[in-house]
């Protein structure tokens, strides 16, 4: 039975809100009161040590990304190749990272993700789905999503809504205004986020759901969301560090890296996830990690997917928003770490005697560059390429083993 003992850190516990000196000990899988005298060592002296990172809503299981980003656990969206919508495919989704990385799959709402036949919801959480989503795209037929809400309250499972009208957002690939009507790029108004979040609140409400919007990244969207949750309404939202630290000005001239989903918004809504960050309307901050091959980024801005490698920079963007005084540690674990986990009904994100030994230990201060060409993931798109970032994962641990060491 391995041991370890990590001592003289600042060990953040999201769920008590404090960040303290301390020391952690882990037996086997779990953490416990006493490692013993023959137990591995790890000085923590000047890092920090927090519940591994939860990713709730990866695209890809990117093993080596994970580890240099402190991830632990992924909830993986159903948009693979085949679909996540049978039993089968959850399984087999779940398998994929371990004993390094626990996937933790989410079926499709609907077969395929079509969009009309609704999935066997039963059958793939008894093979181990956590939730149920609409992947990329919306439903855009409202009695398919009311039968998708009903289904999933009734099996006490959240639903994980793409927040874009289909309808109104079409072919867009940028948010209309000044940067999409000078580049001359297909857009679609910002509203689109604000319809389809109204349209699944109120079929949500009804349903007795628990409906999360994986991404939100307009001001009226969250006000719909403070409204809602003010009203007893069953609703979380997360949002990325993309969404949180830039607009659609970054776009730059045709930068297919920042072409993300939902697109950039403007500096006045960006203003607003900062905010609803601040007050609580944001649950969780997630990677949004979609890599992208060259040759599906090396193409016309509007040819080219959306998607941005996010796992390995996750913390070290996020720890910002801390510096910046938007938030202070504990609550930045409880987004990256104790919200999913509390979501999802997973074990992890605290750091409680008997808890998963998973586990990040990182360096709050160390300066780096982020650099496309050098990162762990499998494709190196990101639009922070060249920016200078502070925050560095030292070990990543995952069941009280620590993991190779992620690339300096």
């Amino acid at each position: 039975m391995t041991a370890l003992s990590i001592t003289g850190g600042i060990i953040i516990d999201p769920i008590g809100g404090n960040a303290e000196p301390g020391d952690i000990a882990c037996t086997g899988l779990n953490i416990t009161p006493d490692a013993g005298k023959e137990a591995q060592q790890i000085d923590a002296n000047g890092l920090h040590v927090a519940p591994g990172i939860i990713d709730l809503g990866a695209f890809d299981v990117d093993i080596p990304a994970c580890i240099a980003g402190g991830i632990t656990r992924v909830a993986l969206m159903p948009d693979q190749s085949p679909v996540i919508d049978e039993p089968a495919m959850v399984q087999h989704a779940a398998a994929a990272g371990k004993p390094d990385l626990w996937v933790h799959p989410i079926g499709a709402a609907t077969l395929r993700l079509g969009g009309e036949e609704l999935g066997e919801f039963g059958l793939m959480k008894r093979a181990g789905a956590v939730a149920i989503s609409t992947g990329r795209r919306q439903i855009t037929n409202s009695s398919t999503m009311q039968r998708v809400l009903s289904y999933a309250a009734a099996l006490d499972l959240i639903v994980i809504a793409h927040a874009e009208d289909t309808g109104l957002s079409g072919d867009a690939v940028a948010t209309h205004g000044e940067t999409a009507t000078r580049l001359g790029l297909p857009s679609a108004s910002a509203i689109s986020e604000a319809i389809a979040i109204s349209r699944d609140l109120l079929l949500a409400e009804e349903a007795g759901a628990h409906i999360h919007f994986r991404t939100v990244t307009t001001a009226r969207g969250f006000d719909l969301i403070r409204a809602a949750k003010a009203r007893g309404v069953r609703v979380t939202c997360g949002i990325t560090p993309g969404h949180l630290l830039l607009c659609d000005v970054d776009i730059g001239a045709y930068r297919t890296f920042a072409k993300l989903s939902p697109p950039l918004r403007s500096a006045e809504d960006r203003d607003a996830c900062l905010t609803a960050l601040a007050d609580g309307t944001i649950d969780v901050i997630c990677s949004g990690h979609d890599p992208q091959g060259p040759e599906a980024k090396r193409l016309p801005y509007a040819d080219a997917e959306s998607g941005m490698s996010g796992a390995e920079t996750l913390l070290a963007l996020s720890l910002n928003l801390v510096r910046d005084g938007h938030i202070d540690m504990p609550r930045l674990f409880a987004l990256l770490s104790a919200n999913p986990a509390q979501l999802l009904g997973l074990e992890g994100g605290n750091l409680t005697e008997g808890a998963p030994a998973d586990l990040v230990v990182f360096d709050a201060d160390a300066p780096w560059r982020v650099d496309t060409d050098s990162m762990a993931a499998s494709a190196g798109n990101t639009p922070f390429d060249a920016l200078p970032v502070q925050g560095k994962v030292i070990h990543t641990i995952k069941g009280g083993r620590p993991l190779d060491r992620p690339p300096s």
